[in-house]
C-alpha cells in the first residue's frame, strides 16, 4: 500500500494509490519501502500496473508458498511476487533444477535489475520496467542474441546471449525463463496484443498508423511476454 508520513513522503507496500485506497481487495501489505523521488514512484507505480495486466504477477505471495507453486512445475517457470524485504518492491521466484530459487529485483537509480553478484564488481543491465527486465533474462528483448563484451554482474555470454548465474550450493546455476505460471486465463485481446509485441508489430512507427484506441491499449503493455 502506498502511504504518506511524516518523513518519508511516498512509501509502498504493495498495491495502493496515492491517496491510500488499495487497488485490489485481494491484495495484503508486506511491508512499506521508501521511494527515492516522485520520479521513483512513477516509474514503479508505471511497472506495477503492467505487471497486473501479464497475468504471472501474484502480489503478496510469500517465499514458502511460491515455492510450493513451482514445486511440480518444471525448470524455467516463473512467477514475479512482491518482495518480502522491506528494501524491495518484487522478487523473481523461478523453478530451476536444484529446486525454487528467489532473486531479489533491486529498484535504485535508474531502473530495475537482478541482484549484483557480490564476486562482480560491475554493473546489470537496468530496465525501466520489470516485464523488460524478463524479457531480457528470456531472451525475447531488443538484445536478444546480441554479444556483449565481456560478463557483465552475474551475467557470463553462452551460446551469443549473456545469462545471469544464480549462487546456489555452492555452484553456479544459469537462470533460464521459460515460462511463467499465470494467475488467471488471459484475455483474447490481452494474447493478441502480446503475440504483436513479441513479433516486433507494435513498435512506435507502426503504431501511429493506429486508431487511438487501439494504439493506447497496445501502449498500456509493450511486452512480448
Amino acid at each position: 500500500m502506498v502511504a504518506f508520513s511524516g518523513r518519508s513522503p511516498l512509501a509502498m507496500s504493495s498495491v495502493a494509490s496515492p491517496d491510500g485506497r488499495v487497488q485490489g481487495s485481494s491484495f495484503t501489505p508486506h511491508h512499506f519501502k521508501p521511494f527515492r523521488s516522485h520520479a521513483h514512484y512513477q516509474q514503479v507505480m508505471r511497472a506495477l500496473r503492467k505487471l497486473q495486466e501479464s497475468g504471472f504477477y501474484w502480489g503478496a505471495v510469500g517465499g514458502r508458498e511460491a515455492s510450493s507453486m513451482l514445486r511440480s512445475e518444471p525448470p524455467g517457470t516463473f512467477l514475479i511476487r512482491d518482495s518480502s524485504d522491506h528494501h524491495h518492491f518484487f522478487t523473481l521466484s523461478v523453478q530451476t533444477a536444484r529446486g525454487t530459487k528467489n532473486l531479489r529485483i533491486h529498484s535504485e537509480g535508474g531502473g530495475f535489475f537482478l541482484q549484483p553478484d557480490p564476486q562482480n564488481t560491475q554493473e546489470l543491465p537496468q530496465f525501466d520496467c520489470v516485464l523488460k527486465l524478463i524479457a531480457h533474462y528470456m531472451g525475447k528483448g531488443p538484445d536478444a542474441g546480441r554479444s556483449r563484451d565481456g560478463a557483465c554482474g552475474g551475467e557470463v555470454e553462452m551460446k551469443g546471449r549473456s545469462v545471469y548465474l544464480i549462487h546456489t550450493g555452492g555452484e553456479r546455476v544459469p537462470l533460464e525463463l521459460r515460462r511463467p505460471l499465470s494467475t488467471s486465463l488471459s484475455s483474447l485481446q490481452h494474447m493478441c496484443r502480446r503475440t504483436l509485441n513479441n513479433r516486433g508489430l507494435g513498435g512506435p512507427e507502426r503504431a501511429e498508423q493506429l486508431p487511438h484506441t487501439l494504439r493506447d491499449f497496445l501502449e498500456e503493455y509493450d511486452a512480448p511476454i
